[in-house]
């Protein structure tokens, strides 16, 4: 009778203990949707997280250690070692004239480099806009130089300008003229470094140039021609004021490059002071010559800090210009 009684309770409460119909399958869904809202909601930021990781790693990091570095005296022997001394090494900066050398010879090989870059580039952009019969060819042509790696142009270059049997020299000879020392002479040396970069640049630019052309609308040639502009007049008065933000763009970037220009210069004369009287050594090459040879990080880094600075400026121009150029759309 007991044992009766027992199956019987346990047979009344076991389906109170049991899900009710539906129980799992909603549940099922429930989570199903909190993993939908998670997924929508964090999955954005670990896809972007990868870029934020090496960039805190690789370009945050060295950034903040080198102005930190820049405010210590700090030997390449030992950079462990640091001794405070504020704003010392940025001061010394202002009084060094090898500094002040390397930022004239930076400013004058950008403008040598960048402003006959830029004209060819537009130029040549020009004419592969019209019609032209294998125009694929020329473009991959253009980007031949650009993927040429810069040891490989550099040393062809430094062979071509060489004094005794250079191919530069040969020419003038041909034509009359006497050698010249390009390599020694400040002048000829920037001219010759300045061509290497115009070399590697000018197609790249050149495709920028040929992007931005192939996207004026063809309603404004039309309109020209139809009031009797020639294709000179549709150049100037068409193509070049729709392309001010590409050029801009492009002029800001040439600018860049030209003030952490490097691999050029070291390469042409293989030293780092740029040849015998620095006649073109850059910034690039003094942080080099600073942190490597003269062993100290402190002064290379506050020499990086500069060309940061000088960087800002820049970005800060180029803010004020475009902001001018859309005010007067």
């Amino acid at each position: 009778m007991t044992s009766s009684t027992t199956d019987a309770a346990t047979a009344r409460r076991a389906p109170s203990s049991a899900p009710a119909p539906g129980a799992r399958p909603e549940r099922a869904g429930r989570r199903a949707r909190r993993r939908h809202r998670w997924d929508a909601k964090w999955s954005p930021y670990a896809f972007i997280a990868p870029f934020f990781l090496f960039f805190a790693a690789f370009g945050l990091f060295p950034l903040l250690y080198t102005g930190w570095a820049s405010l210590h005296k700090v030997s390449l022997h030992d950079p462990g070692h640091m001794e405070w001394v504020g704003l010392e090494n940025f001061s010394r900066l202002l009084e060094d004239d090898f500094f002040w050398n390397a930022l004239r010879n930076t400013f004058t090989i950008g403008v040598l480099s960048t402003v006959p870059q830029l004209v060819m580039a537009l130029g040549l952009a020009h004419l592969l806009h019209y019609r032209l019969r294998g125009s694929t060819f020329f473009r991959v042509a253009l980007l031949t130089p650009y993927a040429t790696s810069v040891a490989a142009a550099t040393l062809v270059f430094a062979m071509l300008f060489g004094r005794d049997y250079g191919m530069i020299n040969w020419g003038l000879e041909l034509v009359g003229f006497d050698h010249v020392d390009w390599e020694n002479g400040t002048w000829t040396s920037q001219l010759a470094v300045s061509a290497i970069v115009i070399w590697r640049w000018t197609g790249y630019n050149a495709l920028i140039y040929l992007a931005a052309m192939q996207a004026v609308p063809d309603d404004l040639y039309e309109s020209a021609a139809l009031d009797g502009a020639s294709r000179r007049q549709q150049f100037w008065h068409v193509t070049i004021p729709a392309l001010r933000p590409t050029i801009l763009f492009t002029v800001v970037v040439s600018t860049i490059g030209a003030t952490q220009l490097f691999g050029e210069p070291l390469l042409f004369g293989g030293s780092q002071t740029g040849g015998g009287s620095h006649q073109y050594q850059t910034l690039g090459l003094y942080l080099y010559e600073q942190g490597w040879f003269n062993f100290q990080l402190g002064r290379a880094s506050a020499i990086a800090w500069a060309m940061f600075l000088i960087l800002i400026v820049i970005g800060l121009v180029n803010w004020l210009i475009s902001r001018r150029l859309h005010t007067r759309r």
